[in-house]
């Protein structure tokens, strides 16, 4: 429990139903949906298309989604929305176009967008409501307005040379010309107009017909090799979750195309080494953390791929004995600047949201456009932001991560569901782009090592290696941060704090639900 002599956050309690979004309008419309009678299904998809309005930055209808759901005495169930690349992309094409990397901002990082439908799979599978439903309150805010929240505009100003550099980004993300601040009343009917659509035809308003028409008809001005026939021929999948054990509880990850082994292998190592210094904000617990990113996201860029289309050595990489290597290669003591090889096998900008409904489903559910504003190319007519995961592709056609048709990028979305006694537990996301697995590895550390409640959890200060360097949130002490240093890890202070986070945990003991909502966005844990 945190002290009441400083500022923060306490755990939000309720006893039938819980959500936790990154903005409290998605917040209000999934409560509001489960208690029209929605399940945990349509009040996640309730609240996510109000934030592809209300927080444009980091999601959108342009982007993909994944979910993790547990269903009381029920196997969870995995879902991969992610989106494939256009039948034409091939290595060979960017060879001979001599494209070398994929930029942000151009049609090459546009994958077809899977959001929608992955939406419209879970609704007719697991839901109770209809697109109109469930795309109401998202309409409404689009048309009529809403005001931009602190977080959001934060993140919006420092994104105006990306909206600049496009016309149709210009045209929907300026107010008056200019970025909006905290306060300002922002509106969007071109893609309230498109919501409508949507809700009318559901899936196929999308994926057929005028929107996707002028998508793809953007696309190929600006070069891209997108067609009718990809969008048509775009369908999400249900994936056998992978997971490990940890300190009582079993964590459960999506598959690769998506990073979440990454969260596995990082749990595995640090299990081993226990609890490190005297609490979860200390020079020896940071720094064993760091050298655990290094090693486990250099075995994402090495191995994690579409698994239809490369082989990817997923029970390799969870095994004891590719543990047990990783860890021998930490030093306690001080850090090390190789740490060697990858062990091979013998012979990413986001929202997150979690619902519990008072049947005891639990969704772990995001959606994103990957960078803020995606790729930063917006379509004219229909107003849409249109995600750059094609940038997790990589052009060396021996790689397994290529690009090729049809395929679909290593993706950094990570849902998460832990489960005690076989019964779903927490229900949790990370946002942040690359950092997600390591917000899993941290949070679960902080609860189940230090023994923080679920909002602490999300509080706590974070390190993360990236590009080189260990990034710090101001709030690291500076003994720490200066402790870091000395045991040669070239430090910085972060700008911007390191993503955002969201959590429900189901205390079946005591008939409870506890919400916990990351402080570095502007959403909020509501629950009855």
């Amino acid at each position: 429990m945190r002290s009441f002599h400083f500022p923060g956050r306490s755990p939000v309690i309720g006893t039938r139903a819980m959500c936790a979004t990154s903005h409290p309008l998605a917040s209000l419309a999934a409560i509001e949906m489960l208690r029209k009678g929605g399940n945990a299904i349509d009040a996640a998809i309730t609240a996510t298309a109000v934030m592809c309005v209300v927080e444009p930055a980091m999601t959108g209808i342009g982007g993909d989604c994944f979910a993790i759901i547990g269903k009381p005495g029920q196997k969870p169930i995995a879902f991969n929305a992610s989106g494939k690349a256009p039948k034409a992309a091939t290595a060979d094409w960017y060879a001979k176009a001599g494209i070398k990397t994929i930029e942000t901002q151009s049609p090459h990082a546009v994958t077809v967008p899977g959001a929608i439908d992955g939406w419209a799979t879970l609704l007719r599978d697991h839901g109770t409501k209809s697109f109109a439903d469930v795309l109401a309150p998202a309409i409404e805010h689009a048309e009529r307005g809403w005001a931009v929240q602190d977080r959001i505009a934060f993140d919006w100003a420092t994104l105006e040379p990306k909206i600049r550099a496009n016309e149709g980004a210009s045209m929907h993300l300026l107010k008056d010309g200019r970025v909006p601040k905290s306060g300002d009343i922002m509106r969007s009917p071109a893609l309230a107009r498109t919501l409508r659509i949507i809700a009318d035809k559901g899936r196929e308003g999308f994926y057929t017909g005028e929107v996707a028409e002028d998508i793809v008809a953007e696309m190929r001005a600006l070069g891209g090799l997108h067609t009718l026939e990809d969008f048509a021929a775009q369908s999400a999948a249900y994936v056998e979750p992978i997971s490990v054990a940890y300190k009582g509880i079993e964590l459960l990850e999506l598959p690769p195309n998506n990073q979440g082994v990454v969260a596995l292998v990082m749990l595995k190592m640090l299990e081993r080494f226990g609890k490190l210094g005297d609490g979860p904000v200390s020079v020896e617990r940071y720094h064993v953390m760091m050298e655990a990113v290094r090693l486990a996201y250099a075995m994402r860029d090495t191995f994690v791929a579409d698994p239809l289309m490369a082989d990817v050595p997923v029970a390799h990489m969870l095994s004891d004995a590719f543990a047990d290597e990783l860890v021998s290669r930490i030093d306690t003591k001080r850090r090390k600047p190789d740490l060697g090889p990858i062990p091979r096998p013998g012979g990413s900008d986001t929202i997150y949201m979690t619902v519990v409904d008072e049947s005891g489903m639990a969704v772990s559910f995001i959606n994103s456009i990957y960078s803020g504003f995606g790729s930063g190319l917006v379509t004219k007519k229909t107003g849409i932001v249109l995600q750059n995961r094609g940038q997790g592709f990589v052009l060396d056609p021996k790689h397994p991560n290529c690009i090729a048709p049809g395929k679909r990028p290593m993706h950094t979305l990570v849902p998460a569901l832990a489960m005690r006694d076989g019964q779903p537990w927490a229900s949790f996301g990370v946002m942040g782009g690359n950092l997600q697995p390591a917000g899993h590895a941290y949070v679960m550390q902080n609860m189940l090592e230090y023994g923080l409640d679920p909002q602490e959890a999300l509080d706590s200060p974070r390190v993360f290696f990236e590009n080189g360097v260990c990034w710090a949130e101001e709030s690291v002490p500076k003994s720490v941060f200066d402790g870091l240093a000395a045991l040669g890890h070239p430090m910085q202070v972060r700008q911007d704090p390191w993503g955002g986070g969201q959590m429900v945990v189901m205390d079946r003991a005591r008939g409870i639900l506890i919400g916990a909502s990351d402080p570095r966005k502007d959403g909020m844990a509501i629950g009855y």
